[in-house]
């Protein structure tokens, strides 16, 4: 909301307001800007205090006019984007991205990487339902301070400061993540285990080493947009596989596998997030789960497994390295979602011929990955810090999620999935491209349903993180906003 005692004028904040949008990529290229009277009726404001800030971005490089159509967040990059490409297997759709250019209709932009900075630069003092995080104050620090001074004696820190650490991660480490998958029915000796920085980079370890520019890879759809982003970077075909309530669609997968059988387009890899799916919440069945292994071995294709969520399921939970054995899987797992997201400690495990050439891909990009962390981490594992603090964040996002639920269903949305861990998948009834520029100009980040799909469509789904969704506030703007966007 545009202040009227602010010491800056209505322009000025106002043209502050999408100057920051546009350079943290929450506005990208080609974006229309609303029209000079949307603007005003949206900001409470005259047609000529819009018209004095639309002048500033102007004059700022920002945008650009074209005549009768409007304002447009000008290209400053000249960058191609990647657009990843899907073959058509059994009627499927091929799977691409608009162009930076698109004159889209004023919203359709959020982005994968516009909720990644959403992390970082989101307004402290609004919940923001869009982010993949947990709020800072749920992240507990003691433990985590504890264990860094236990394991930080004068001989450690010169230890840590003067050598590169182990290229496969801190071995006590690894000692100790191998107890813990062994706890998950995961059969995986610390000599199968590699430390990364983060999950993502775990991820994106496997993909370089087993995939190739042109190879095709199977993703969930709707998944998690930034694997969209950085698999098409790398050049890989992707494969839009839906995602239901029991897991993956394996007949969508045996015809993308029996269309290519035989030739260098068959799917070389499925990336999936089995349990507490993001953005359904969707856990995998064992019978799907027995099916896709067997479909696994059939076509010759590997699976990474990403258990991101791991430590906010039930113990239960069917996982598909616990099933496989490593042997056609690999397991990536992290601790930022509940735990120092800031020390990036990640990991993966895997089958014993994958090993050194894991390795080589992680020596290429990080050499190696801080041994001190890691080692508190251990010791904060060793403990029973990890356990019991994730048994309290399970407690506390339990209690979260029912809150969640009512205030979404009590402000006209509906449930497109069955809420489970962090996040919800609902519905809006409305736009959620243009719903969340909408509630961008009022502080709130969204995480529109469009990003989740390999081929990007206009949607009325959107995530909703249920730790950051409790706020009645916004609820109210939302509802406002929503009805508005109605008529």
């Amino acid at each position: 909301m545009l202040l009227r005692s602010a010491s800056q004028s209505l322009s000025d904040q106002l043209a502050t307001r999408f100057a920051t949008h546009i350079r943290d990529h929450l506005l990208a290229a080609g974006t229309r800007l609303p029209s000079v009277r949307n603007c005003a009726e949206q900001h409470d404001v005259s047609p000529s205090t819009v018209v004095a800030a639309y002048d500033q971005l102007l004059a700022q490089g920002l945008v650009e006019a074209r005549r009768n159509r409007g304002f447009f967040v000008r290209d400053r990059s000249q960058r191609p984007h990647p657009a990843p490409a899907s073959p058509v297997a059994g009627g499927l759709s091929n799977s691409k991205t608009l162009p930076p250019n698109t004159a889209r209709p004023y919203g359709a932009t959020i982005s994968a990487t516009t909720l990644m900075r959403g992390m970082f630069s989101y307004q402290d003092d609004k919940p923001q339902p869009g982010v993949g995080m947990l709020p800072p104050s749920w992240i507990a620090t003691d433990p985590l301070v504890t264990s860094l001074r236990k394991v930080s004696s004068s001989a450690a820190l010169r230890e840590a400061s003067v050598r590169y650490g182990d290229p496969m991660g801190d071995a006590g480490l690894r000692r100790v993540l191998a107890a813990r998958l062994g706890d998950l029915g995961i059969s995986a000796g610390a000599d199968q285990i590699i430390t990364t920085v983060g999950a993502t980079n775990a991820l994106d370890i496997i993909s370089r080493t087993l995939l190739k520019p042109g190879d095709s890879v199977m993703v969930e759809e709707p998944g998690w947009p930034v694997e969209f982003t950085r698999l098409a970077a790398l050049g890989a075909r992707l494969l839009p596989v839906p995602r239901r309530a029991d897991g993956p669609d394996l007949e969508v997968m045996a015809r993308y596998c029996q269309a290519h059988a035989g030739t260098p387009a068959a799917p070389r890899l499925f990336i999936s997030v089995s349990v507490l799916h993001n953005p359904t919440g969707y856990s995998i069945t064992p019978a799907n789960a027995h099916q896709l292994l067997q479909m696994a071995e059939q076509y010759d294709f590997h699976i990474a497994e990403d258990d991101c969520y791991g430590h906010l399921a039930p113990a239960h939970a069917t996982r598909l390295t616990q099933l496989d054995g490593l042997r056609r899987t690999l397991y990536v797992g992290g601790f930022a979602k509940i735990l120092a997201p800031n020390w990036r400690i990640g990991f993966l495990a895997a089958p014993p011929a994958l090993l050194e050439p894991l390795l080589d891909t992680k020596l290429l990009a990080t050499l190696t990955t801080p041994s001190l962390l890691e080692r508190a981490l251990a010791h904060c594992i060793e403990q029973g810090l990890l356990r019991r603090h994730a048994q309290l964040i399970r407690t506390r996002l339990d209690a979260a999620r029912s809150r969640g639920v009512k205030l979404a269903l009590a402000h006209g949305c509906t449930l497109a999935a069955e809420p489970a861990g962090m996040f919800g998948w609902v519905d809006t009834g409305v736009d959620t491209d243009q719903l969340a520029m909408r509630m961008l100009n009022d502080g709130y980040l969204l995480a529109p349903g469009a990003v989740f799909y390999a081929e990007r469509r206009p949607s009325t789904l959107m995530r909703i993180n249920f730790a950051t969704t409790q706020d009645a506030e916004f609820w109210g703007k939302f509802a406002k906003v929503r009805d508005a966007m109605r008529g």
